[in-house]
């Protein structure tokens, strides 16, 4: 499948998004409309399925065709679908720019980040995380004239079209919230659960001096620090748990960066130290 891939999929600077039943491509630099869709981008390098040159040119091609950081979006295509033929179905019975016929789609954008985290680019993450977030779509009255809906929940699509630029739309969106949730705790925070254990590898951005969190397991709590004293992206050096050094590097088997949890009612004291390799 990776080979079928990489041999029909390539369309020379980006990975297309899919075939019509005519063989026609779609998202393809020839094409006149939507000739690129983040989705096929971030996925190539989430899966793990492109190789490192070419997911490092998509993601290049992502950055340049569809992340507009004047207007504080990152679109899901470009240019939007009007009048192709063959026809994609029912995302161009939307006025181009938008929803998803050339707006942010929200699902994507956070993909978007998420494939960054996946490079170890937490900077570029990191900026992109704040261009999305509804919150900075609402920090002044200017622009919370323009985004029109509420600042404190997910939207599920952002518009780029120039009479209704920088609005949002069908808020309260529980898809898009969840993936924002999990990039910013499990990807960017570096957070995850596995059964009765429990890793901490971030990917910030490199300013970060680090940052605390609180986990309840139980009756117990882990109070958690992390320290990023050469001020990197990426890279666990030394974890310590109530004191005590825990293995920073390995295989999943040799139980690196694994702390186990324990409902005991204690708190208990994790200090995860970041550094150069």
């Amino acid at each position: 499948m990776k080979a079928a891939l990489e041999a029909h999929g390539w369309d020379g600077a980006w990975y297309r998004r899919a075939y019509y039943d005519d063989g026609t491509p779609l998202g393809t630099a020839t094409a006149d409309e939507c000739q690129i869709d983040s989705i096929a981008q971030s996925w190539a390098v989430i899966s793990g399925a492109a190789p490192a040159e070419r997911a490092r040119q998509a993601m290049q091609s992502l950055e340049t065709h569809l992340v507009r950081a004047a207007d504080g979006l990152v679109l899901l295509l470009t240019p939007p679908f009007n009048t192709a033929d063959p026809s994609p179905g029912y995302i161009q019975g939307y006025v181009p720019g938008i929803r998803e016929n050339g707006g942010q789609y929200t699902h994507a954008a956070l993909w978007a980040i998420l494939a960054y985290m996946q490079q170890g680019n937490g900077d570029r993450a990191g900026e992109l995380f704040r261009l999305i977030n509804p919150i900075y779509h609402a920090d002044s009255p200017a622009a919370v004239a323009r985004y029109k809906v509420e600042p404190y929940v997910i939207a599920a699509d952002v518009y780029s079209h120039p009479q209704h630029l920088g609005r949002g739309g069908w808020t309260w969106y529980t898809g898009s919230s969840a993936w924002m949730y999990r990039v910013g705790v499990e990807a960017m925070l570096g957070l995850r659960r596995h059964g009765d254990r429990l890793s901490v590898d971030p990917c910030i951005p490199s300013a970060w001096p680090g940052y605390k969190l609180s986990l309840t397991h139980g009756r117990a709590r882990y109070a958690i620090e992390v320290r990023n004293p050469d001020h990197v992206s990426r890279g666990v050096q030394t974890i310590t748990l109530d004191g005590r050094p825990l293995p920073a590097s390995g295989t999943d088997s040799s139980g690196a960066n694994r702390i186990a949890l324990v409902d005991d009612g204690q708190t208990h004291q994790v200090i995860v130290t970041l550094g150069a390799a």
